[in-house]
């Protein structure tokens, strides 16, 4: 029996017509559908224009300091407590829970978006044009965070409780040792690609997948490119860091570790399971 009639249902002597639609209906998509479905996606957004990618990773990382914020104030509305932190770190859902249900641009997302047409198309215009999204979207995403920080770094906006936590925060998205950021990053872009590549298979768990997910990169202390420049962008703003550290410390090997994580553990392996198969449909 092919997966294909296992999934509709077809292959069942005890559902009719109906019953069979009805499966199909509930069916979780194949491989095949899912990776199409986010590289149509992909396409969309390699064709985008260079304004609507910068407003839309503007937003995006304006968005995003909400998880930074939300994190903050759940952190000083809590007791001391050893369960404090995971409490707290539900606040952290909240900024990608705005970005995918309010389609922004998100540079991890299009660690998986952005390449899989590159994979599929295998030629230097695809690449340029997925090179193009990158650049312009991680800017104004960064950028985005940086004007978050310098909002809520205003004097008398919040509590002194609230300070204080934010700036708990901030000084641990910059951590002492590099390499160890490297790999807690790499982590974060292998969960948020992965998240991606589940989307189009949550139907109306959406919600519930991107707070799972990104509370996991939270309760264990991953670095996110974005999330986390929120944070140390109030940090530097704070003067408990300088922009050598932000730089060499947090956004250097955050990046290269969530490009890594979202590229080859997802990119790569999911789209190498499913090349024959494409290639097969090709020749037919």
């Amino acid at each position: 029996m092919s997966e294909e009639h296992d999934i509709k249902g077809q292959g069942s002597p005890h559902l009719d017509q109906s019953d069979q639609e009805m499966a199909a209906r509930h069916a979780t998509p194949r491989a095949l559908v899912i990776h199409e479905i986010i590289r149509e996606e992909g396409e969309n957004e390699l064709e985008r224009t260079n304004m609507a990618l910068a407003l839309s990773g503007l937003a995006a990382g304006l968005s995003m300091g909400f998880s930074f914020l939300t994190e903050a104030l759940l952190q000083a509305g809590l007791p001391t407590a050893i369960w404090q932190h995971t409490l707290a770190a539900f606040g952290y859902s909240i900024g990608f829970i705005l970005v995918v249900l309010a389609r922004q641009q998100l540079f991890t997302e299009s660690t998986l978006t952005a390449i899989l047409p590159v994979v599929t198309r295998r030629d230097l215009k695809t690449l340029f044009h997925a090179g193009r999204l990158w650049v312009i979207v991680l800017a104004t995403n960064l950028a985005g965070t940086w004007i978050f920080a310098t909002m809520i770094h205003q004097p008398n906006i919040f509590p002194a409780d609230v300070n204080n936590a934010l700036l708990s925060l901030a000084q641990q998205a910059i951590p002492p040792n590099p390499v160890a950021t490297m790999v807690r990053a790499f982590f974060a872009g292998w969960l948020i690609a992965l998240m991606v590549w589940i989307l189009p298979s949550a139907a109306a768990s959406r919600l519930f997948t991107v707070l799972i997910v990104t509370y996991v990169v939270a309760l264990a202390h991953l670095s996110h490119i974005v999330a986390g420049s929120a944070e140390a962008a109030y940090a530097v703003l704070a003067g408990s860091a300088n922009l050598g550290g932000y730089f060499m410390g947090f956004l250097f090997p955050t990046l290269v570790g969530n490009v890594i994580g979202g590229v080859l553990m997802v990119t790569v392996l999911n789209h190498g399971s499913i090349v024959q198969e494409i290639q097969g449909k090709k020749k037919n």
